[in-house]
């Protein structure tokens, strides 16, 4: 199918091919149709399959630059979107004569931006709480007769707890809204809550692996080694373009930023402990592509167009399963494979379970003197002995100490002392439980005379 087969407006097309589009994705194939006729759409489907275009196409199709009002709101979750979302829009004023687009965020100062709003624009993109301020507070920016609200990354609208702020601005708009959602997830307390404004609304969920090429899936044992620690192991085996990695938290990621900024990395942190003067630094970085690693969090990293990724490194597995899709995700774009290192350790090995089961095909190498070393894919579950050795050596691997001469060699030493320890622990509860069986043997034999 190509952009051909719809009735589209010129200025659509210019816009479409403004953009050096020739097919629509599987999103866009299932919203465009509907989003033209007006009808209310709940759109699922993972970062990089294409969910912008698939509402901003039908909004070219509506608008009508000659109307002075208003016309469509989209909300973003973070400034950071609601500024990607407002390049993407920027072309659609030069493909269409006349057309305003006005981007309102934090971050600006109100009373300039209240003068800005004397001429309505046409599409307002923004954070749900500045539009929530200036609609319904100052009463500057009138909404009451816009026709279309779309509300973007609406799982994390949620998770951010901005919802209350879509719903105040939702609340006072007119009953003739067409409210389209797109997110990567669907919660349940967001069905809910776009129920309650839309009208018989068209649910279209992309399978995820059936929208995206090819991703090969690496698992790299850290063993008695941290993911930091393996993660200097591995980055000098590959030359990537731009290398996604992914911590699980915040502290995690910014531990991971540094170590590698003192290993002589080019390093663009992303994650919610940042400063908003280095979140809009790490984004304009990000534009100009002048570093090749990124480290982020999930939720940071999240909706971000992060151009020409060729590797995603996933430190450990995340909480919620779907995530590290996401993650891996992010490096199979504009129609080429990837490739997603995972770094495991024992606690991993049921996310690796869960993950295969559902589909995710797992190849398994290790890295030896610099170079990648074929293993084969442990599948049986740790026993307890294994556990409780592995726990030890965390307590001693967990701990972060500067790098001084003989570092390797202590350090060697301290996981050594740390299995020692365990195997005694180990010898300890089996002399324990063989006290207790003989003792359960004598009393049985009492009971027998």
């Amino acid at each position: 199918m190509s952009y051909q087969d719809y009735q589209l407006k010129e200025a659509t097309r210019r816009f479409i091919a403004y953009q050096r589009f020739t097919e629509p994705t599987m999103i866009q194939q299932a919203v465009i149709p509907y989003a033209c006729k007006g009808k209310d759409i709940i759109g699922v489907s993972a970062t990089g399959s294409g969910k912008t275009h698939a509402f901003l196409i039908p909004i070219m199709e509506q608008i009508d630059p000659t109307k002075d009002f208003v016309q469509v709101v989209i909300t973003a979750p973070t400034r950071e979107l609601a500024l990607q979302l407002y390049r993407n829009a920027q072309d659609m004023e030069a493909c269409m004569e006349g057309l305003r687009v006005k981007l309102i965020t934090g971050g600006v100062e109100k009373s300039r931006m209240m003068e800005q709003l004397k001429q309505q624009p046409h599409l307002v993109i923004g954070t749900p709480g500045r539009i929530k301020d200036l609609f319904v507070k100052e009463a500057v920016l009138r909404l009451e007769k816009t026709r279309i609200l779309v509300v973007d990354e609406a799982d994390m609208t949620l998770e951010f707890g901005f919802l209350e702020d879509v719903d105040a601005i939702a609340g006072k708009m007119g009953d003739h809204l067409q409210m389209m959602s797109f997110s990567a997830t669907i919660p349940q307390e967001l069905q809910f809550f776009l129920r309650k404004y839309m009208k018989d609304p068209r649910v279209i969920q992309i399978d995820h692996e059936k929208s995206l090429p090819a991703i090969t899936h690496v698992l790299i044992p850290c063993k008695h080694k941290t993911y930091e620690e393996k993660l200097l192991e591995l980055l000098p085996l590959f030359q990537p373009y731009v290398c996604l990695i992914f911590a699980n938290t915040r502290k995690e990621a910014a531990s991971a930023a540094q170590l590698l900024r003192d290993h002589g990395y080019g390093i663009v942190e992303l994650h919610g402990d940042l400063t908003s003067r280095e979140r809009v630094k790490a984004m304009k970085e990000l534009r100009e592509q002048k570093k090749s690693y990124v480290v982020a969090t999930d939720l940071a990293a999240r909706g971000i167009d992060i151009e020409g990724i060729t590797h995603v490194v996933s430190l450990g597995f995340p909480k919620e399963l779907n995530f590290y899709i996401h993650r891996s995700g992010r490096t199979a774009r504009t129609g080429r494979d990837g490739i997603c290192y995972a770094l495991y350790q024992k606690q991993d090995q049921h996310a690796v379970e869960l993950l295969t089961k559902k589909g995710v095909q797992f190849i398994q190498k290790g890295i030896k003197n610099n170079a990648w070393q074929e293993i084969r894919v442990n599948t049986k579950k740790p026993n307890e002995k294994e556990i409780l050795i592995e726990t030890q050596i965390k307590k001693v691997a967990g701990k972060k100490k500067k790098v001084k001469p003989g570092y390797k060699v202590k350090r060697r030493a301290e996981l050594d002392q740390a299995r020692r320890k365990a195997k005694r622990m180990l010898i300890q509860e089996d002399i324990k439980r063989q006290k207790k069986e003989r003792a359960k043997a004598k009393q049985i034999e009492k009971r027998g005379m």
